[in-house]
Formats: structure tokens, C-alpha cells, sequence
């Protein structure tokens, strides 16, 4: 997982609440396991026509937001089903962080667990991004700090040691190696049937 400490770059504006996971990405690209390629069926239904050709008013068909690393988006953001796809696509594209006055709790957990860092700030500080990221300003989100464009945000520490360091879920397990090699050989040592094929 591609490590996150200060992220600076464009905010695509999304003043949509309730934004659910079949908007971020349809359940018919739900077939693969695989984490890279889902950017380009983003938002599909809400970016594209039927023979997929772009919305132009559509924020992420834009410039300069189809280079967007940051989302600020309305409350609620990712509800609806659990699809870990949703994040995949969201980082295929090549956002980093959504910006939201509150999440769906599956959702939000996912983002972590994919490298994305999902910001739930108070509905002021979120209005005023918004309208930072309409007039197309670059927006820095510090991890480290704690403050994205001035304003702070809580983090789990543990959370935000995952983030800067670019641990998943193997990572951190893998950190773990020689206790786990360690543990194994002992186990090999007593009870050498639970190794035998």
C-alpha cells in the first residue's frame, strides 16, 4: 500500500449527500478481485452515457478535476452495499481522499484498509473546502499534522500510523514475520503432525 503523509493536489467538488456505492462504482464491474482497472467505471451511471460516452457537466470530465486526488463530497458518502470496489475505483482513479461531513461505517473503514484517507470534518469546514475546490484552488491535506487547509481532524493513531507508514492488512501481519517464523518453528518442534502433508 502506497504510503500517505501530505497529500497536495486538486479537490473535485461533489455537493451530493448519500452518494451510495453503486453510484462509485455499479455492480456490474463487481466480476473482478483485481484492485487496478475500476477507475475508469468511476461514478459511471453519473459519468457517462450509455454508450459511454462522457457527461460534460459532470465534475471528473473537467479540467482540471480529472486529475483530482482529493473529493469533497456530501454527508453520507458511500452508503448502501459493502463493495470494497468502491474504493478501489476511487484510488484507480487516483483519489487519495474524500472529504465528507460523515460516511456509511463500511465504507469509511474500507478507504483505510485501501490507502485512502476518508475526512469527516464539520459541515462549515467541509462548505469551505467545497468552495476552494470550485474555484479549482489545490487543497493540502497533512496527515502528520492533522489539518487540511487550515482546518484539524481526529484520526484514529493507530489508523493514521497505517496510513503514513503504507500498511494494509498483510503489512502489518508481515511485520510480524520472525515472531511468526519464530512461533512455527517451536510448534514444528511439539507438535510436528500438524506439519505433515
Amino acid at each position: 500500500m502506497q504510503k500517505f503523509t501530505i497529500l497536495k493536489g486538486i479537490a473535485a467538488p461533489l455537493p451530493v449527500p448519500n452518494v451510495d456505492t453503486d453510484k462509485i462504482i455499479p455492480k456490474q464491474y463487481l466480476k473482478t478481485i483485481e484492485r487496478t482497472g475500476l477507475g475508469k467505471y468511476l461514478f459511471d451511471e453519473i459519468r457517462f452515457t450509455s454508450d459511454r460516452k462522457e457527461i460534460p457537466d459532470f465534475v471528473l470530465n473537467k479540467e482540471p478535476y480529472r486529475h483530482a486526488k482529493i473529493l469533497v463530497a456530501g454527508e453520507n458518502f458511500g452508503c448502501g452495499s459493502s463493495r470494497e470496489h468502491a474504493p478501489w475505483a476511487l484510488l484507480d482513479f487516483g483519489i487519495r481522499c474524500v472529504i465528507a461531513p460523515s460516511f456509511a461505517d463500511i465504507f469509511y473503514n474500507n478507504c483505510f484498509k485501501n490507502g485512502i484517507l476518508p475526512l469527516s470534518l464539520p459541515a462549515g469546514d467541509v462548505a469551505a473546502l467545497m468552495k476552494a475546490a470550485e474555484a479549482q484552488k489545490e487543497i493540502t491535506v497533512d496527515l502528520p499534522a492533522q489539518k487540511v487547509e487550515g482546518f484539524s481532524f481526529d484520526i484514529d493513531a493507530f489508523r493514521k500510523h497505517c496510513l503514513i507508514e503504507g500498511l494494509d492488512d498483510i503489512g502489518l501481519t508481515l511485520e510480524h514475520a520472525p515472531d511468526i517464523t519464530a512461533f512455527e518453528k517451536q510448534q514444528r518442534g511439539s507438535q510436528p503432525w500438524l506439519y505433515q502433508a
